[in-house]
């Protein structure tokens, strides 16, 4: 049975316990657009609604990729001033936190290419699962732009500060092997074997206690909430610092224009 999604480009499929959420825009390696992160919440909300759903899986199509991030592409007209930057950022926020709050357990299905925001949307997963020969990475420093605090929180959570800083500083992508040893994902199988894997994972999950795998999900995610301490302005006007820059500006223009970006740090 297919839930309806508001737009194409996100498939919202149920299977027995099983809610797919399929980012589908394959010809662009299903890279993310603004109507597919508005999708995200509603789709979500769908199958938290339905109690034969016990969990939810995450994946894209095609051959190639999860997600190779942000629709680029629209950053022009998206991006390109304060206004539409705070309006995208506030949809891929909902999207995020849609997922990571989601009430059933969530699994992210890795095959290909998980880059930049595609990494945010396996982040907000509880379980990645990946198929070897999977790429990971955030370019965000190869842009200009920031990642948003709350998704760098969700990658401190998940491989901690020393990998989230070598993730971030060098921007490079990383191998599958790279990824399993720093928990960056759970599990590595083939790529042929990699959604009887996921599937067997989920009924597992789904033979199990619901209201006991909801507490383990609430209470684990308490545990990983930021200390008091935590300065949110001050991250908030970083992020916005680098939005607001040249090298933003520059970052787009050489991802347009197929070059090597310069940066000048200002």
């Amino acid at each position: 049975m297919t839930t309806l999604s508001p737009t194409p480009r996100m498939i919202a499929r149920k299977d027995g316990a099983i809610g797919w959420m399929i980012f589908n825009n394959p010809e662009r390696l299903n890279a993310v657009s603004l109507d597919m992160w508005e999708a995200v919440p509603a789709i979500v909300s769908a199958f938290d609604a339905d109690p034969e759903i016990r969990v939810i899986v995450l994946t894209g199509a095609g051959e190639r990729a999860f997600v190779a991030g942000a629709d680029i592409s629209q950053f022009g007209e998206s991006r390109s001033t304060a206004e539409g930057i705070l309006a995208y950022e506030q949809a891929t926020e909902r999207a995020f936190n849609a997922i990571a709050e989601a009430q059933k357990p969530t699994i992210a299905m890795i095959s290909g290419f998980c880059i930049g925001g595609g990494l945010g949307i396996a982040l907000s997963c509880d379980i990645r699962i990946a198929a070897e020969g999977s790429t990971f990475g955030i370019p965000a420093a190869k842009l200009g732009l920031a990642y948003g605090a709350s998704g760098t929180g969700r990658l401190v959570n998940v491989v901690g500060p020393s990998f989230a800083k070598e993730i971030f500083f060098t921007a490079r992508r990383f191998t599958h092997d790279e990824a399993l040893s720093m928990g960056l994902v759970n599990r590595v199988t083939t790529k042929e074997a990699l959604e009887n894997f996921v599937r067997d994972y989920c009924a597992l999950i789904a033979e199990n206690a619901p209201m006991t795998v909801n507490t383990a999900k609430q209470v684990v995610d308490e545990f990983t909430k930021a200390p008091a301490g935590f300065d949110s302005g001050k991250c908030d006007a970083l992020i916005a610092r680098c939005f607001a820059s040249d090298d933003y500006k520059e970052g787009r223009a050489a991802f347009m224009e197929k070059r090597k970006p310069v940066f000048r740090g200002k």
